[in-house]
Parts: structure tokens; sequence; C-alpha cells
């Protein structure tokens, strides 16, 4: 997650730019996999003959695609009139006045007011994360409370004990409750299809089909 820094606002109103959170580990995995991928296909391309070109290309088209949307692309971005979705196939757009609730269970997700549940891809759940966040606060629920010498201090303990992901959904309910009143987070829910990823994933696709049909 990158930290929110001041930018102009309305006057007498502080104004922040959009927070941004993404996975880590996912984009560490899906730069590992791409690498993986342009040096298979790159070898098959300069060394490989007739139809193993050809379906190496077919290959690659299909390959890259699905792999940028499940691991570089997901991103949440929360500002201070909306939140921003940006999940492997879909784009969506949330006012704070249409989100309903935001909770992590086995996944996180932001539920709009019309009903429709959005999965928020770029935070994912962890249980092991949440395991130790239980045996953090359990350890400090019997620490010895003296020492501790403000109330900041509390608070920032409290975060640093929960898991990652239900951190991240705290922050996102604060700025949804936060800003459902702005005149700015009024407005209707959009959602808008990845083509820039779904195209060429089917006509990669549907090249390996031909190949291995004509084959």
């Amino acid at each position: 997650m990158t930290s929110p820094t001041p930018r102009p606002g309305q006057p007498g109103e502080p104004a922040y730019d959009d927070r941004v959170y993404r996975s880590p580990m996912g984009i560490a995995g899906g730069a590992l996999l791409l690498a993986l991928a342009l040096w298979i296909g790159t070898d098959a391309l300069l060394n490989g003959a007739g139809r193993i070109r050809w379906i190496a290309v077919a290959g690659l088209l299909l390959v890259v695609p699905l792999v940028v949307a499940f691991t570089v692309r997901p991103a949440v971005y929360a500002g201070a009139d909306r939140l921003r979705v940006r999940n492997p196939f879909r784009s969506i757009e949330l006012p704070w006045s249409k989100v309903a609730a935001v909770r992590a269970g086995y996944s996180t997700e932001a539920v709009a007011v019309s009903g429709a549940v959005y999965q928020l891809w770029a935070v994912p759940v962890s249980l092991r994360k949440r395991k130790q966040a239980a045996r953090r606060q359990a350890r400090a629920a019997t620490d010895d409370p003296h020492g501790r010498t403000s109330v900041t201090a509390d608070v920032t303990d409290a975060k640093a004990r929960r898991a990652p992901a239900d951190q991240t959904v705290a922050d996102l309910r604060e700025l949804a409750e936060r800003g459902a009143g702005r005149p700015g987070a009024q407005g209707a829910e959009r959602v808008r299809w990845a083509y820039e990823v779904i195209a060429p994933a089917v006509l990669g696709l549907l090249g390996l089909i031909v190949l291995i049909i004509t084959g």
C-alpha cells in the first residue's frame, strides 16, 4: 500500500491522493511467470520451425494477458470521493455513497447499495496471517499495559496486530464513512470490462484451437 500524500483541496478541508492497495507477492509472482513465459516463447520463435513458431505466438497471446490480469493488474484505489477497483477482467468505480459495506471473509469484498458484490483481488485474505494476528492480539491482552505513553501508540500497536487484509478493510470502511456524504461521492456505480486483456487472450486461445484442429 502506498501512503496518501497531501494535495490541494477545498479551503479548510485536507485532501489526499488515492491510497493504492496492491499485492506485492502477486506482482512478484507475476513478474517471474512473465519472465518464464517470455523466455520459453522467445526460444521457440528463434529456434522453432514452421508450426512451432505459430504455436509460440498464440501461446504468448493467451498466457501473457492472463498472467498480467491475475498478478500485476489487480489494484484498489481509495480516494476521498470514490473507490476504484481493478480486477483481472473488470474495472469497478463506486462512489462512497454507493458502498454499503466492505468485508473480509475468505476473500475481500465491496458490497454496493444495489446489492452487487465485487471482490477486491488486490487485497487477498491470508488465513495464516489472520491466525498470526490473533496470536499477537492474545499475547497483547496478557501483557502489562504500563509503559504505553500515548493513545497514538495504542492505536499503532492495535493496527500492527491486525492481519493486512483486515487492516485494509478497516481503512476502507473509515474512508467510506467519512466520504459518503461528500458532494463528489455521489453518482452511480460503473463497471467496465477489460477488453485490453480479454481480446488478446481470446485471440490466442482461438489461434491455439485452430492450430490443434488443423494439425
